[in-house]
């Protein structure tokens, strides 16, 4: 497992020529409301330049309020995907999202472990929607199989907080230093804590290790309640380590990504807003009368503050 955010790139035996894209394969969900799952892994990464290798681990049933159901895929069709695409194409980053049962985490721990100089993105979501026995069941065997094969662990600091320090007591909330240390006890060297309450007006992101914050980003808090924000940072997160970012700058990026995808989120349905992935798409004139290209929009790290995004 790497030691520093500097160490965190793609296998040697696996860099990409100059023309073309680094490969990221994801386990995830499908999500036909497109809020989250692998819809929000395939365009973020797009976004970030990377090709996506994207392995169903299941469905979600749900629309853009809540998620009402998840069928879960078979352990073995899920390896099947993963091993079949592996043999073709190197990888330079793999992605962790809900996979439904402990049965598909072991199959993935055992891929991952394979290919041990690959950096592991695990995203944890909500799972306050499912049974407790599941969620109880799952978590446990995320914490023994996957998390020791996981370079950088995304969660909401409320999620984490319930998941790796259930026992936590005292008047103040858990620091984003004293989550990391929990992942650490588990084998993950960074964790990047997002929703964490600084104020009544904003919101913190804070890239940690056991040791030390290593960044932090805080947001001015959205009137709007987001599906698939999540998805959307981790996968972003994951796309530019694999095109060689080091750790704290891919961070950085990624957190931009998602406030200017927040920024021109919208409403497709009668429920939450949905991150526009896809916003440096759209024809949007600029000073000279041309239509911007995606070049033009390009995120460049070196213009993100950590401690100064608007949202």
């Amino acid at each position: 497992m790497p030691d520093t955010p500097e160490s965190l790139s793609p296998t040697p035996a696996g860099v990409p020529s100059e023309t073309s894209l680094p490969c990221v394969m994801v386990f995830n969900a499908n999500d036909s409301s497109g809020a989250g799952g692998l819809s929000a892994d395939i365009t973020a990464m797009s976004s970030a330049s990377a090709h996506v290798l994207s392995v169903v681990t299941g469905a979600y049933i749900r629309d853009t309020t809540e998620i009402h159901d998840h069928v879960t895929f078979d352990e073995e069709a899920v390896g099947d995907q993963a091993r079949c695409a592996l043999e073709d194409m190197p990888v330079q980053a793999f992605k962790v999202g809900f996979v439904g049962s402990p049965e598909n985490l072991s199959v993935i721990a055992e891929i991952t472990s394979d290919y041990a100089d690959v950096p592991v993105v695990t995203y944890m979501p909500d799972l306050s929607w499912w049974d407790e026995l599941a969620i109880e069941t799952y978590l446990d065997a995320c914490a023994e199989l996957l998390l020791p094969q996981t370079t950088v662990l995304v969660g909401n600091h409320s999620t984490l907080c319930r998941w790796l320090l259930p026992e936590w007591e005292g008047d103040r909330a858990p620091s984003p230093r004293e989550i990391a240390r929990a992942a650490a006890n588990h084998g993950v060297p960074y964790t990047l804590v997002t929703g964490f309450n600084a104020a009544d007006l904003y919101l913190e992101s804070h890239l940690a290790s056991p040791e030390t914050v290593l960044a932090t980003a805080r947001y001015e808090r959205f009137e709007a309640t987001f599906a698939g924000a999540g998805d959307t940072l981790s996968a972003a997160l994951c796309a530019l380590i694999a095109g060689g970012a080091d750790l704290q700058s891919a961070c950085a990026e990624a957190l931009t990504y998602l406030d200017q995808c927040l920024d021109a989120g919208f409403q497709p349905g009668m429920g939450h807003a949905v991150p526009d992935r896809l916003f440096w798409a759209h024809e949007d004139e600029i000073d000279n009368g041309d239509v911007a290209s995606p070049s033009e929009t390009a995120l460049d790290a070196n213009d993100f503050p950590l401690d100064t995004t608007r949202h």
